[in-house]
């Protein structure tokens, strides 16, 4: 088969050509191709071995590997010349796959592929469709000049050929063949126009594909197909349908006027007497006013309402964008639940649709608020998605449900998504700034966020505080005070220069804590960020111009350090305020130093928060430009409507006469009608409502179908009259007839759709919600008030599974997020960090064997494909421990290596929290009492003596909730397991006197009582 091998890495390989010369007798041609063989060539040897074999089963076995690896991803273009011989197999399926495999290595191997061009040519003339079709798009895939000749004649008569797949290959061609060769276009012009006429919706889609690839400026070729197209486009595929509809959208804009111009215009009152004359309207008024929308844009819009039920996620989104582009603005509300539906489907797809969602609300409120609840966020969403839900929620906003949405966003507040909970708190200073009736109440509620304990929370709400008290300053001295006190303990600079910037700006409110902040600030002016010093210099320039004799030395110092800093744009922003501030001899005269205080003291405009789609208008809908809010490569601007409407006769298209035989052949059908219609009576209304339905599929046909003579629309009003008769009648039999399809498949609940992740539901009352009137509690029942409840101590640390050195460069952690699992309620989330430490990337991270204990399961996180160098992801894995220490083994696959991972939980975070009155927190303890009781005693530290110190020290050991008690020394905790869900109940007495604790479990299980008390001694006694 080879020749002696030239060097290690150079083979020569023998390429075998079955032909045929004129007289019939056959021909073997023998090619010796020296070709790169890569090292790992050895281990296809089977695979040429068997595409040498005489037998189709071998050949056939040896494809299927060899297109198996190609849809891996692995290179198989050593095999080309062991494949391309097999072209002119007499198997059918064996000549399939090797077209399969030479339209993906046809171009880098094309000289190989020219060798065979022949069999190509012969297989053109094929019987099988497929082969013909599979000739065509490899010999499309071989980007070589010299064979554009023989490309553009194949094209040609595929054209004309009989299959519409085969019409269908030959325009997917076109695009190939003028992107190698654009001076060809004339001719591919007229080979797409000859495409646009086919009637065929296997080859509609292609067509137009084709046409806005090649020649989308030659919108003449569309006039006399548009009505077809328009009619065909239920029936075509789902990708041809979206580039129809996108293509038509480009055609309505261009070929019919807006439907929404002069819909501001008033209407001139008319003369109270009919003799009076009323005053001549002027040219610029009658061009304003609304126009009769044409047939055909009408057409459009009716033809693709229907596609809003579409599966695809893309045509829907087409749709959509038609209507926001070229609808009447009364009708583009129809699109909003087909939009709303596909929040259902995968996280990429909820990306697109919440981004394009999130851009017509800001023009559309209207549109989306019926389906508010539809935009909550959930648990499970990523943090993008999130972003986007909040984005729609504030764009939503209005006097009516802000009391919903602030009430939503209080629940946000306390996520562990730190990304997430920063955009919340934007979102509410958005809604504080854009609705004023909850500005109070917003800020309020951002002021006690101050006090949170988490950094970053904090500095967000600093700064969004900053910008609403900008928008009104009356009565917030207090805030701003407030405020002051908190530079020593933020440490974010954005939110350190927004206090400083707000005592500069009102400095006047708070005379004598400035000036003592601007004195610490000084002294850490060196170690600040860049941000901070400009607003330190900003707050001493302020400073010295309100009140001189007590901070002049104090700016000259600040100059004087910012004199020598190493960043530029601080130096010269002293240089510039000392010379303002602090005139050089002999230019004390100045003007701008005279004004310095008007300069530096001037009123600022309010920042104005709005969202940041609103300029995405620029983009056409559900494009990627639109996506990313940048021009994309390709992208072309979507044109204007025209001020006139271009000649509608264009689109007319002659129909033959109709032949006599039609017409007799439709009165015959007289009698049969009747008789129908008289059984028609006598049965339910079912039959009426399905004429009723063919009657109306019939109305929304073609214009084309609509000329007919007087005899047979005379027979249609009689069967029109018939048919209302019977739909009548079935409407009085049946409720709720009159409702189409469309509304039936779209018909969505006000309620968020069933899934298994819980919604994040807020509870009454908080920060962000006004207190209800006190009204009299009523009594519950023993156990109602038993409920389960969210964590108070999210636990931020990370268990190390796997290090990087054990790990060859990957590292895995473990954190126990105290949320339930999706998978299962019984089940313990633990978040995985992975980390590729290396410097090379990390492929096919996944679980391998598992090795539980009886009783255990484990529910796998999500594989990751790639883990890129200096690179974390996570993944989140459930792992039902069935209320035991035990460890969780199991293996960890990446790159191919093999590391065994233990996940071990603690006895804390085996339980989930219940909230519960006292009452029924002693009812059930003294049901557990006996062998079911276990108790101890911990001596507390001095620091530990305090009872909420103590309170969140339980809470960070065992994830119970505390329970409302009587007593002041007594506190108390309540919490079920995770798996068996069996209450847990701890006491905890801490007299006054004495620096010792009793400790009291109550549980069924008393291994979980044991080591939660061990847990507890340890923990509480440690210093």
């Amino acid at each position: 088969m080879y020749s002696q091998p030239l060097n290690p890495d150079s083979y020569m390989a023998q390429v075998r050509g079955t032909t045929i010369s004129e007289n019939n007798h056959i021909q073997t041609i023998e090619f010796v191709v020296p070709i790169q063989v890569s090292q790992d060539a050895p281990r296809h040897e089977d695979l040429k071995q068997m595409l040498d074999s005489n037998k189709d089963g071998l050949k056939l076995e040896a494809m299927k590997r060899i297109i198996g690896m190609v849809a891996k991803g692995r290179d198989a273009s050593d095999l080309f010349p062991a494949v391309v011989k097999n072209v002119v197999s007499a198997n059918l399926e064996v000549k399939k796959l090797v077209y399969v495999y030479l339209v993906r290595y046809a171009e880098e191997q094309q000289d190989l592929a020219l060798l065979s061009i022949s069999t190509f040519q012969r297989a053109l003339k094929d019987p099988n469709q497929l082969i013909r079709a599979c000739a065509l798009r490899v010999l499309s895939s071989i980007r070589v000049p010299v064979i554009v000749p023989i490309m553009m004649l194949a094209i040609k008569d595929a054209v004309s050929d009989m299959s519409p797949y085969v019409r269908k290959t030959a325009a997917h061609a076109i695009p190939k063949l003028y992107n190698l060769d654009p001076e060809q276009k004339e001719e591919l012009i007229q080979v797409i126009e000859k495409l646009l006429s086919d009637k065929t919706t296997l080859v509609v889609g292609s067509a137009v594909m084709a046409f806005e690839e090649v020649c989308p400026e030659r919108i003449d070729l569309i006039h006399k197909n548009y009505r077809k197209l328009c009619n065909l486009l239920v029936d075509v595929e789902e990708w041809g349908q979206v580039i129809i509809i996108n293509m038509l959208t480009r055609y309505a804009r261009t070929q019919f006027i807006d439907p929404n111009a002069g819909e501001g215009l008033e209407e001139k009152e008319k003369p109270f007497y009919e003799d009076e004359q009323e005053e001549p309207e002027d040219a610029d008024t009658l061009s304003k006013r609304p126009k009769t929308m044409d047939p055909d844009h009408r057409l459009l819009l009716r033809n693709t309402k229907p596609l809003l039920q579409s599966r695809n996620a893309a045509v829907v989104l087409a749709v959509a964008q038609l209507y926001q582009h070229i609808a009447p603005r009364a009708e583009v509300s129809q699109v909003a639940r087909a939009l709303v539906r596909l929040l259902r489907s995968h996280r990429e797809v909820q990306a697109v649709v919440l981004t394009n969602i999130a851009s017509m609300s800001t023009r559309r409120k209207g549109m989306f608020e019926p389906y508010l609840k539809s935009f909550f966020v959930r648990s499970s969403d990523p943090t993008h998605i999130k972003a986007l839900k909040l984005e729609v929620l504030t764009n939503l906003a209005t006097d009516a449900n802000i009391s919903v949405i602030l009430r939503e966003f209080q629940t946000y507040i306390g996520s562990s998504d730190k990304e997430f909970v920063a955009a919340t708190i934007q979102a509410i200073g958005r809604c504080a700034s854009n609705i004023r009736e909850v500005t109070d109440t917003c800020l309020s509620g951002l002021v006690s966020l101050l006090s949170n304990r988490d950094e970053s929370v904090v500095g967000e709400s600093v700064v969004v505080i900053r910008k609403l008290l900008q928008s009104e300053t009356v009565g917030h001295k207090d805030i701003i005070s407030h405020m002051a006190r908190l530079v020593d303990n933020i440490k974010i600079p954005m939110a350190r220069a927004s206090i400083l910037w707000l005592l500069g700006e009102y400095c006047d409110k708070v005379p004598k804590i400035a000036p003592d902040v601007l004195r610490k600030m000084a002294k850490t002016f060196i170690t600040e960020e860049d941000i901070v010093k400009l607003q330190i210099l900003t707050l001493a320039t302020k400073l010295y111009l309100t009140n001189p004799k007590q901070t002049r030395l104090l700016c000259q110092y600040v100059y004087n350090l910012a004199k020598y800093d190493t960043n530029y744009d601080i130096r010269d922003r002293a240089r510039l305020t000392r010379a303002l501030v602090f005139p050089s001899q002999g230019h004390e005269d100045n003007k701008l130093a005279k004004h310095a205080k008007k300069i530096f003291l001037a009123t600022k405009p309010p920042p104005v928060q709005q969202s940041s789609f609103k300029d995405r208008d620029q983009f056409q809908l559900s494009t990627l430009s639109h996506f990313i809010n940048a021009r994309a490569s390709g992208y072309q601007d979507l044109p204007p409507f025209p001020d006139d409407a271009p000649d509608p006769s264009v689109r007319n298209v002659e129909m033959p006469a109709p032949v006599t035989p039609v017409f007799k052949s439709a009165h015959q059908k007289k009698k049969p009608q009747k008789r129908t219609r008289g059984k028609a009576k006598r049965k339910s209304g079912g039959g009426g409502r399905k004429r009723e339905a063919s009657e109306s599929s019939e109305s929304e046909s073609s214009s084309d179908e609509e000329s007919e003579n007087s005899e047979s629309s005379d027979e249609d009003t009689k069967k029109k009259k018939s048919k209302e008769k019977m739909s009548n009648k079935s409407k009085a039999t049946q409720g709720g007839g009159n409702r189409t399809n469309l509304d039936l498949l779209l018909d969505l609940d006000d309620i968020p759709p069933a899934m298994d992740t819980p919604l994040l539901t807020p509870s009454l009352g908080g920060l962000l919600t006004p207190t209800p009137t006190a009204q009299p509690a009523q009594p519950l029942p023993p156990g109602a008030s038993i409920q389960p409840a969210s964590a108070k101590f999210v636990p931020t640390t990370t268990h190390e599974l796997l290090n990087r050195f054990t790990g060859v460069g990957l590292s895995v952690g473990a954190r126990f997020t105290r949320s339930p699992h999706l998978y299962s309620p019984k089940m313990t989330s633990v978040e995985l960090t992975f980390t590729n430490n290396g410097t090379e990337e990390i492929r096919d991270i996944s679980i391998g064997r598992k090795k539980l204990a009886p009783g255990m399961s484990l529910h796998e996180f999500a594989g990751i494909a790639v883990l890129n160098a200096d690179t974390t992801l996570y993944g989140t894995l459930g792992v039902d421990f069935n209320d035991t220490t035990q460890p969780a083994v199991f293996d960890l696959i990446a790159g191919g290596r093999t590391f065994s991972i233990s996940v071990t939980a603690p006895i804390g975070e085996l339980m989930t929290p219940l909230a519960m009155s006292e009452a029924d927190f002693n009812l059930n303890q003294g049901k557990l009492r006996g062998m079911n009781e276990l108790s101890g005693t911990a001596k507390l530290p001095s620091e530990q003596k305090n009872i909420k110190a103590l309170v969140d020290h339980v809470y960070e050991i065992a994830n119970l909730l505390q329970v409302q008690s009587s007593s002041d020394n007594v506190l108390k905790f309540g919490g079920q397991t995770v798996s068996g869900k069996v209450l847990v109940l701890l006491s905890l007495t801490v007299p006054e006197e004495t620096a010792e604790c009793s400790i009291t479990i109550n549980c069924e299980k008393m291994v979980v009582s044991s080591m939660l008390l061990k847990e507890l001694q340890s923990a509480l006694t440690k210093d």
